[in-house]
């Protein structure tokens, strides 16, 4: 087997795991018909390729009190600013994600936070590098 290559089963490897990444290798290869030391090896391979880079989990923001779930729009002022907003988002653990992105603004958040009065807090510090838009989530579909 190449290195360099994925085959139909390192396919069926990586789904396997993509259902549900807390497989152990031995349910995996009961279920690609190889043994847990062999998937081990595919899954190696497939993590030195960087096609796996790494795993994570579900869970439910709700249930710990994250109930108010926030896309933001950002407009930057400046393009001096870019830099300085990149190290605020990093910074703020509310922040779920950010994108540069083309099209409609500069920037798009996830965030997630307690309750409204926390997201304007965020918000206004936001304000310190642009102008934003700001769209709540009222339901996840997937």
């Amino acid at each position: 087997m190449n290195n360099a290559t994925i085959d139909d089963v390192d396919l069926l490897i990586l789904q396997c795991l993509l259902e549900d990444s807390a497989r152990s290798h031995k349910e995996v290869g009961q279920m690609v018909h190889m043994t847990g030391q062999a998937v081990g090896a595919r899954i190696r391979k497939l993590q030195d390729m960087g096609v796996i880079e790494g795993y994570t989990l579900i869970w439910n923001p709700d249930k710990i009190g994250l109930a108010v779930h926030a896309f933001i729009t950002v407009f930057m002022k400046s393009t001096t600013a870019h830099q300085s907003f990149q190290s605020f988002a990093k910074q703020h653990e509310m922040v779920a994600e950010t994108h540069r992105v083309s099209g409609e603004g500069c920037y798009w958040m996830r965030v997630r936070v307690r309750t409204s009065l926390e997201l304007t807090s965020f918000l206004d510090e936001l304000l310190q590098y642009g102008n934003y838009k700001v769209s709540l989530s009222i339901g996840q579909i997937k």
